[in-house]
């Protein structure tokens, strides 16, 4: 009879810690990373090219499964057109022009695939001569505020003048949908001053809908948010050369179970992060009426994988002055610092109540949370030792710590359910 009720007990037990390890970092009952992904992107077979993309495109069209496109140069979606792609369909930027996919505002991207056939965006090169910057990217410019002066912006991307302004006042703005799709190698280096990204977004809606995307091997940034109002759900940047994700212009956001892998030895010799996060791109073009950048990162799972840190990976998470940011129930490991505060964050307490953490794991980092100006450390160590916040410090291996984090195996950044030895910071 013991033995009979000894069973549901203990699967009581089991089920209640798997639960409760579960609620840090991204979740899911099963891996939600297996099928569509693609962790070695440079050795992935792609079809040849049989249709060509360029120029203006200012009417509705269809990209379907059977044919496979290249991006020649930049390639314009305006006049409200809609540029629907199968499931399944690769789109290849050219090398020699960067090609680059530009959706005006006004018009959407229906980029709608599934777990078993993925949208792929990637380079026209072949396996193993691909590199980050092959090609331009992803760029969507919405309708949604912004917090510049005049509430419209101009991005700097050699872009068609006509082309390239954002920013109004609906914040519900719809230019489209991405679900399960892949970006790689994009993010070309225009000159020193001028990077694209994997996916940039300006001035992009809420009901824009973000879901199930990869981004690997960016030359710059994998997502960036100029302005705009944007939720991201089950996203993934890994190995970018810059951010992982970076938000200006007052950008509101909400991203929930997503993940941020980083190589130290892919990063900008600047110094990397997994968040960038700033209200203004220049404050003498702030707008004290507009909102500033508030983002709210629920079961967020950024890692470094690097063991012997080579100095080019530092924090994990940066925030600048006048900006908010929450992080919720989530896991940051293997980094120099969790955060880092701008030095030009004054009156310390104050403006800590912009910056939430709530039940956060932090291992093996050198430091939780710090201020660019060392002074302010003891007031910020102070803030965030209250119990309140449960934020909890360990020094696990990531082997220990997460179910399978080899690049050599199908990632699987759930935390196990073995317990973690917690040590104070």
């Amino acid at each position: 009879m013991k033995k009979i009720i000894l069973i549901p007990i203990l699967c009581l037990i089991n089920s209640i810690a798997i639960n409760a390890q579960q609620i840090k970092g991204i979740i899911g009952d099963t891996n939600w990373m297996g099928n569509w992904t693609n962790f070695k992107p440079t050795t992935a077979e792609y079809p040849e090219t049989t249709n060509i993309l360029t120029g203006i495109i200012d009417s509705d069209l269809t990209l379907y499964k059977k044919n496979t496109y290249r991006l020649i140069g930049i390639v314009y979606i305006t006049n409200n057109a809609v540029l629907t792609i199968e499931p399944g369909t690769v789109i290849r930027g050219d090398v020699e022009t960067c090609g680059t996919l530009v959706i005006s505002k006004g018009s959407k991207i229906m980029a709608e695939g599934d777990q078993t056939d993925p949208i792929v965006f990637t380079s026209n090169r072949e396996i193993y001569a691909r590199k980050p910057g092959d090609w331009g990217g992803i760029i969507i410019m919405g309708e949604a505020p912004i917090n510049k002066i005049g509430g419209v912006g101009f991005l700097d991307f050699n872009l068609d003048p006509m082309a390239k302004h954002y920013g109004g006042q609906n914040q519900d703005s719809n230019s489209g949908i991405l679900k399960y799709v892949r970006i790689e190698f994009s993010g070309r280096k225009l000159n020193a001053l001028k990077e694209l990204n994997g996916l940039s977004l300006a001035g992009v809606g809420r009901k824009t809908k973000f879901n199930f995307i990869q981004i690997s091997y960016s030359n710059d940034d994998s997502y960036e948010c100029y302005g705009g109002d944007v939720n991201f759900d089950n996203i993934i940047s890994f190995r970018a050369t810059d951010d992982d994700f970076d938000f200006t212009q007052g950008a509101q956001c909400n991203i929930s179970n997503s993940l941020a892998i980083r190589y130290p030895f892919s990063s900008d010799v600047s110094g990397s992060r997994c968040f960038e996060i700033d209200s203004f791109d220049k404050i003498e073009n702030a707008d004290v009426t507009k909102k500033l950048t508030k983002i709210t990162a629920t079961n967020i799972t950024l890692a470094n994988l690097e063991e012997n840190n080579q100095g080019l990976v530092r924090e994990a998470i940066y925030i600048k002055d006048k900006s908010y940011f929450s992080l919720n129930n989530s896991v940051v490991s293997g980094f120099k610092n969790c955060i880092l505060l701008d030095g030009n964050i004054a009156n310390i307490s104050a403006n800590l109540a912009k910056i939430n953490l709530q039940t956060v794991l932090i291992n093996n980092c050198d430091g939780g949370i710090q201020s660019e100006i060392p002074t302010n450390d003891p007031e910020i160590k102070n803030w965030y030792s209250n119990e309140s916040f449960s934020i909890e410090y360990s020094k696990t291996s990531h082997s220990a710590l997460f179910k399978e984090p080899s690049p050599k195996k199908t990632f699987d950044f759930r935390l196990k359910v073995d317990p973690i030895v917690v040590s104070g910071n």
